[in-house]
């Protein structure tokens, strides 16, 4: 209790009558301004008890600075000579209650009331306050978050609209962030990026922002900036992360940042154009190596290329949902009499837009590069399947078709459990299924790779490895994958009547095959005169324009 009196012989009666009804009080008496004003500086009341008249200052006075060092301390006016209007001035001032010294039966329960009172506002502003802090802040890293940053760079943006200057945006991105995550867990994770914040935080101006925008991803909002200055501090963030360890159960790990800037300047009239230059710039410092800076430049054939996968990202995403993808089919024939069993085709995704029929050359990269390839693969395998199921051809005694696989879907465990669903939904022989999967996305993970082979083979799925021979020391993959076709790269197939060292591979890649037990097949089969020398050859099947071009399934 903080007693507001120049009296201390009635501070005295007022704790006596206190201790009369059960309070016995931590109290501090105070007579002057100064004394209030570092009383309530330096301590936490639970209450104030205040008179009205002293010398040099009043209870309005008392009540102006309780306000403003401690907006919700309850103040109760105990004075001899207050009259009844000036009591109701106090109360509208925001004293709770007044109280005459000659009638003090009503102190203890006021203040009892009042103590309880002004302990539910204070922890009703805590919580306001603690909400509002949350809205703008991230609860992991207590940065600010994506929604507070993007206000600051458009404020950021808008200055420079009005009054010119420099300003300059930074995002950043963990390099090896996913390796900690997957191996140690996401509380590993959690810690590496609570200490990454702080660290980063030592390195960044009073003036400037820095926000976690999600993930392993950070913002810097570095205002009144030059791009030279602002090059030294990204610099310096890249070092500070690249030189910092990351133990977590006494195994140390390095982690690195990935930078990109761009210079806020007129030519900008959105944030969020601003935020995508920004991620576009840091995705080109992680294709250029890591560990280094970007500055985004519109006329950076990268980032271009870039910008138009991110511009296919929503287009890919919009026709997993509205069903635009769409199969093409394009036949093979037997090249061997011993060959003929039965009809062969190669399933080919499309994009409907409209009347448009897209190829895959121009969304498979950005569905490749954004993580689509999975979700895409899913959606060839449904269309293929229900195909299969409404034409009878899945259930048929002969005939193989084949659906290619993204090596990212090789990655994702569901997606074998997925295949065998469907298969059962549709009621399909899976022999008549033969997955194709290129040879380098099958020798980047090899273990992956054998793992899924061995086990969709057990249910009677079938494999081809395609674009086979691209990497002749590859031949030694072909005893660990126990595949049922090679796909000859269509690269040499083409000029083989022309090139004796292309036809000298696709010799070599079809008695290799032929060595382990495979049937092959040769791609980009464009004229009877191609067709011919690889009968001669001995190839199985052959494939291409020359054969037969790509056409709709319907």
């Amino acid at each position: 209790m903080l007693i507001v009196e120049d009296s201390e012989d009635d501070a005295l009666l007022l704790l006596r009558e206190l201790k009369k009804g059960g309070i016995e009080p931590y109290s501090e008496l105070v007579a002057t301004e100064d004394r209030l004003t570092l009383a309530l500086r330096d301590n936490t009341w639970d209450i104030v008890i205040t008179d009205h008249n002293m010398p040099g200052f009043s209870s309005f006075r008392v009540l102006e600075l309780t306000r403003k060092y401690c907006a919700d301390l309850p103040v109760i006016i105990v004075s001899g000579t207050i009259g009844e209007g000036v009591a109701v001035t106090a109360m509208k001032a925001g004293a709770q209650d007044y109280i005459m010294k000659d009638n003090l039966s009503r102190l203890i329960p006021a203040i009892d009331r009042e103590v309880r009172e002004g302990t539910m506002r204070q922890a009703k502003r805590v919580a306001e306050t603690t909400l509002e802090y949350m809205a703008y802040h991230d609860s992991l890293t207590d940065l600010v978050n994506r929604r507070e940053f993007e206000r600051r760079v458009a404020q950021a943006l808008d200055d420079i609209h009005h009054n010119g200057g420099h300003h300059i945006l930074l995002y950043l991105d963990l390099d090896q962030f996913k390796i900690i995550n997957d191996t140690c867990g996401h509380i590993a994770g959690d810690h590496l990026l609570k200490q990454i914040a702080a660290l980063l935080s030592d390195h960044i101006r009073t003036d400037d922002t820095l926000a976690r925008l999600g993930g392993d991803e950070f913002g810097v909002l570095l205002r009144g900036c030059d791009p030279v200055h602002a090059r030294k501090i990204a610099d310096k963030l890249c070092e500070e992360v690249r030189e910092y360890r990351f133990v977590w159960h006494d195994k140390p790990f390095s982690v690195s940042l990935s930078i990109g800037m761009v210079l806020i300047d007129k030519s900008y009239n959105k944030t969020s154009e601003l935020l995508s230059h920004a991620d576009l710039a840091c995705y080109a410092a992680k294709d250029r190596g890591r560990n280094n800076v970007q500055l985004f430049q519109s006329n950076d054939r990268e980032m271009q290329q870039r910008q138009n996968d991110m511009h296919w990202t929503s287009r890919i995403q919009q026709a997993l949902q509205n069903n635009s993808f769409c199969l093409w089919k394009q036949d093979m024939v037997a090249l061997q009499p011993e060959a003929e069993d039965g009809y062969r085709t190669e399933f080919l995704v499309r994009l409907r837009e409209g009347n448009d029929i897209i190829p895959p050359g121009a969304f498979i990269p950005a569905a490749e590069r954004f993580s689509l390839m999975t979700k895409v693969d899913r959606k060839v395998i449904e269309l293929a399947f229900d195909y299969l199921d409404q034409s009878g051809l899945g259930r048929e005694p002969t005939g193989t078709f084949f659906i290619n696989l993204s090596g990212s879907s090789f990655n994702e465990p569901e997606l074998f459990l997925y295949i065998c669903e469907m298969a059962n939904r549709y009621k399909l022989k899976p022999e008549r299924i033969c997955f194709e999967i290129t040879e380098t996305s099958a020798i980047a993970n090899l273990n992956v790779t054998q793992q899924f082979i061995h086990a969709a083979k057990q249910r009677g799925f079938k494999f081809a490895l395609d674009d086979f021979g691209a990497g002749m020391s590859s031949f030694s993959y072909l005893k660990a994958l126990p595949v049922n076709y090679l796909k000859v790269d269509g690269g040499f197939v083409r000029n083989l009547l022309d090139d004796p060292i292309d036809l000298g591979i696709v010799d070599a890649c079809n008695r290799i095959g032929h060595a382990a037990g495979l049937k092959t097949i040769a791609e980009f089969v464009e004229n009877d005169e191609v067709k011919a020398r690889l009968e001669t050859i001995g190839l199985d099947y052959a494939q291409g324009f020359g054969i037969s071009k790509p056409r709709p399934l319907e």
